[in-house]
């Protein structure tokens, strides 16, 4: 199937009459909703933000209309131009979504870690062992510290807490109860 003048011209005009991608396929013929959906994006087309969107039935009721223009009501007229209707709230996922190149949100960070565990760690990390990746075992403390891009980077390497892949500091640090981090938050 190809995109003549005149299959293009229909789905213009059907377009701007409010007509559904599905509604506009079936009536082209050999095209699908998704191939109409992209022609619209790339002829430019509106994207119909004023106009209401027709409701799709999932099944035709028996006493259905002859034709499927007969069945589409007619939008809404509102006393209110184009330009000064209220703009539709994004949801909260959608705002929650940040553009690239933008500055993250404050992430949870040691600040919220209580300042005994914290000390802890400063006087545990001054008697560490200092270990490379290569020197770590199951029973050293996997605990990273400072940046893995310099050769001031190194791991704990202090004896392990039973179960854990940490010493007792860092496992303070790491493992906090749910209940202290969700009291946090309030």
């Amino acid at each position: 199937m190809s995109w003549t003048d005149e299959r293009v011209e229909t789905l213009k005009r059907m377009w701007n009459e409010g007509q559904s991608a599905s509604q506009i396929a079936k009536e082209l013929g050999g095209v699908t909703r998704n191939a109409v959906i992209g022609k619209v994006h790339r002829l430019g087309l509106s994207n119909r933000a004023g106009v209401a969107p027709t409701p799709q039935p999932t099944a035709k009721p028996a006493e259905a209309p002859a034709t499927e223009a007969a069945a589409q009501p007619e939008p809404e007229a509102t006393d209110q131009p184009e330009q000064e209707k209220a703009p539709i709230p994004m949801s909260q996922a959608r705002r929650a979504i940040i553009p690239a190149g933008q500055p993250l949100p404050p992430q949870p960070s040691a600040n919220e870690i209580s300042p005994e565990a914290l000390a802890k760690v400063s006087e545990v990390e001054k008697g560490a062992k200092k270990l490379s990746l290569m020197e770590l075992t199951e029973r050293t403390c996997k605990w990273p510290v400072g940046d893995p891009a310099t050769d001031d980077f190194w791991f704990c390497g202090l004896p392990v807490q039973q179960g854990k892949p940490y010493c007792e500091a860092h496992v303070g640090v790491a493992f906090q109860p749910m209940s202290s981090r969700r009291d946090r938050r309030r």
